[in-house]
């Protein structure tokens, strides 16, 4: 790209990052709207009880307690897809699942009246995977899902996807040269766990308006989402500063319906936040995936098949899994360019912490699980996974069935230079020595390689509006509700309203993510923020401008198209010495408001490869990441840091990392979390980070006004296949399961306890 930006394209400072590092940003445990009451959840100790008696009569009467609520006295306001989910039941689901809800003057008060709830509790058997919550006889969580299986839901319109059927398969693996057949999963339930537990405040204007502050990664599901769950309120919601999603903070119906119900019973406003316990134990992780069936394919790697069925384990309950299976299954027909599939689904649920909205968004959980497949079929026909994935990932001109049910031709951008860029700068060639051998091996240590792609055609998803305001002063106000959960999409946005303004970047400003004060916004998922958000706010931009220069033809004698901008003084083309002010052309005691919007457009795909170098101890069954490159065209990138700040998102909680050792421990006697700490639930450290480097291409893409495209969110999907491929390389084994912990090493290299040869 050739076109010379005052601020797209540049390192500038983040909008709010002053605040930031200085403790002037505004987090929830900042916001105290008036007197405010303090809410805690009493929760259930068993998997799967029935409450058959409840006494609330001593924390009634504690010192500081306002209310006390049960499944009795609740509002009937219900949540999930269909609703099944009760603000509070009279059945527990899960360890940590709510029984009791509290308010008081202070936290210690509240935490204090819960130890004084008595509860007789009706034990039930208790299901922890899918085997057993399908098997018959099961104990049956919902009445409303027999066999435990949950009912599809029309999550994106009558034509949702729940099932992904084209073209002939029987054909298809005639055709086949190579078929690989068999039942692999991505089943760890790993916790993205962002450093900010979730917490919403609520209070009750009157009996028919609500307002909610939360720390959440979406202003508006608070008030789109929640309103018809509880009866259709006019609900304002205003977000703070977010610390950190990675999806799963995107809202917290559960929080919020406890904090509400509460500010109900006591006619002030009630704060419910999350202890990091409580974040662990009953807040929402990554669906567990499975995937049973074929895959064919022809000795060129062209994939001629696939069929079988993705089973996803729910959990107790969730808001989004059948949102996520059509995200999924939509995101699987991106890098499988094939014409024959059928792939049926299944939702599940068991007595574990219930499934929500985590980085990957049934992509990375569908992709994870048949990785296995695709390298055993590979492997088969000795082909080099690179080559694969470049032939069959789809391209400007491909066709593939979106979320909503409808047949979309790409008009996107060939990623093929990304991926060559990306493997000649990963030294793909050389490391790589075919299927199931390392690239180096020395006594014990192995390393080997690994890959893997994704692809998300969300970035243009749902709709989008914005407003810019222009005033006198020579400043321009963004509205927009868009929430900062770390990526700094709400400086990116004021860099792409500052550029076509001509405004100094530290004269634009956006309006606090207030669903009152702005107009809809879909929110920041689906790395939709650059172009989806974006198109609406140039689109903005460019109408304040059009309607500016309209007030400021008739002063300077010339048309509108003859004007220019700069640093809040109209210019006449050419013509310098013939200008006047923005004030001048306002009026100061005016301002200037452009409305811009945007649709869906689920046509323009963005893609990223990963490549993954590993050490292997056979001695230990240590894995240590090496290396890390991954590969992308992101169009004209409009913040160069927060764009690298994104892609080094593959590593950690929500990335490659749940390949290595991630994972939640239940104990299938107690439904217990055994590693509900962040001592036993494994992260990495600082000390631990690969060498991490990014290959960015910038080619025009047919979005707006930048050619920009979105790419953050899709860094974490590819990396758990390429590291179970890159540790199968290096040991010469293939390895199915996730995360590859220490002691599956070595029962793989034969050393597990009891045989030590």
């Amino acid at each position: 790209m050739n076109e010379t930006y005052r601020f797209i394209g540049k390192g500038t400072p983040r909008k709010d990052g002053v605040d930031i590092v200085t403790g002037k940003a505004r987090y929830i445990d900042d916001v105290r709207p008036g007197p405010m009451l303090h809410g805690k959840v009493l929760r259930s100790p068993f998997p799967h009880a029935e409450i058959k008696k409840i006494d609330t009569v001593k924390a009634k009467a504690a010192p500081g307690v306002r209310a006390v609520l049960t499944h009795a006295d609740v509002p009937p306001w219900m949540t999930g897809m269909p609703r099944h989910v009760k603000v509070l039941d009279q059945r527990v689901r899960f360890v940590g699942d709510a029984v009791a809800l509290v308010a008081a003057d202070t936290l210690e008060q509240a935490v204090a009246a819960l130890d004084l709830i008595k509860v007789v509790y009706e034990k039930l058997p208790a299901v922890f995977d899918m085997d057993a919550a399908l098997a018959p006889g099961a104990p049956r969580l919902h009445d409303m899902f027999p066999g435990n299986v949950v009912s599809d839901f029309p999550a994106f319109g009558p034509n949702t996807l729940s099932k992904v059927v084209r073209g002939d398969v029987e054909k298809g693996f005639k055709d086949a040269d190579f078929i690989s057949e068999g039942t692999f999963g991505y089943e760890n339930f790993a916790n993205p766990l962002p450093i900010e537990p979730p917490g919403v405040i609520a209070q009750w204007e009157d009996e028919q308006r609500l307002t909610v502050w939360s720390g959440t990664q979406s202003a508006s599901w608070h008030r789109w989402i929640m309103q018809s769950k509880m009866g259709f309120p006019d609900i304002r919601a205003i977000t703070t500063q977010c610390g950190g999603s990675f999806g799963s903070k995107n809202y917290a119906p559960q929080c919020m319906f406890y904090a509400a119900a509460l500010a109900k019973a006591t006619g002030k406003a009630v704060k419910v936040s999350y202890t990091k316990d409580e974040h662990f134990g009953a807040f929402v992780l990554r669906l567990g995936s499975r995937f049973c069936g074929k895959i064919g394919m022809k000795k060129d790697g062209t994939v001629t098949a696939l069929a079988g069925e993705w089973m996803v384990d729910n959990g107790a309950f969730s808001d989004m899994s059948q949102s996520q299976i059509a995200v999924g299954c939509g995101e699987a027909q991106l890098v499988i360019n094939c014409e024959n599939w059928n792939l049926s689904t299944k939702l599940v649920c068991t007595n574990r912490c219930p499934a929500g909205v985590i980085r990957g968004f049934g992509g990375q959980e569908l992709e994870s699980a048949f990785a296995p497949l695709l390298a055993d079929v590979m492997t088969q026909a000795e082909l080099d996974p690179v080559e694969f994935f470049k032939k069959n990932y789809v391209k400007p001109g491909g066709q593939y069935i979106w979320r909503e049910g409808n047949l979309w031709t790409c008009r996107g951008k060939d990623y093929t230079k990304a991926m060559e860029k990306g493997a000649a700068e990963f030294k793909w060639k050389d490391k790589w020595k075919g299927w199931l051998k390392p690239t180096s091996a020395e006594g014990s240590q192995r390393t080997g390689v690994g890959v893997g792609i994704h692809g998300n055609a969300d970035v243009g998803e749902d709709d989008s509006e914005a407003y810019i305001r222009l005033n006198a002063d020579g400043t321009a106000t963004i509205h927009a509700s868009v929430s900062e959960s770390g990526m700094g999409q709400r400086s990116s946005l004021c860099k792409m309203a500052a550029e076509i303004l001509q405004l100094p970047l530290a004269k634009v400003h956006m309006t606090p993510p207030d669903t009152l004060v702005n107009p809809f916004d879909f929110g920041l998922v689906g790395s939709r923020g650059t172009y989806a958000v974006g198109s609406a706010v140039i689109d903005a931009a460019e109408d304040a401008l059009k309607q500016l220069f309209g007030r400021a033809a008739p002063m300077l004698g010339v048309q509108s198209q003859d004007l220019e901008t700069r640093d809040a003084r109209i210019f006449v083309k050419g013509k310098p010495e013939q200008a006047l002010t923005w004030s001048k052309a306002i009026g100061i005691m005016r301002s200037v408001t452009g409305y811009g919007e945007f649709k869906a457009d689920y046509s323009v795909p963005n893609f990223l490869i990963l490549f993954v170098e590993v050490e292997v101890d056979t001695d230990t069954g240590g894995i240590k990441l090496k290396k890390v490159t991954t590969a992308t065209d992101a169009g004209r990138i409009i913040d160069p840091p927060s764009l690298h700040g994104q892609l080094f998102g593959a590593l950690g909680s929500a990335g490659l990392d749940t390949a290595i050792f991630e994972e939640t421990i239940i104990d299938k006697k107690s439904g217990h979390m055994l590693n509900m700490n962040l001592t036993d639930y494994k992260w990495r450290t600082f000390n631990e980070l690969p060498e991490f480097n990014n290959i960015i291409l910038e080619t025009p893409f047919p979005t707006h006004r930048f050619k920009a495209i979105g790419i953050g969110e899709i860094s974490t999907s590819p990396g758990p296949g390429a590291v179970l491929m890159a540790v199968s390389n290096a040991l010469g084994k293939p390895l199915h399961e996730y995360p590859l912990t220490p002691d599956r090493i070595l029962k793989a290299c034969g050393k597990e306890k009891g045989n030590p040869k």
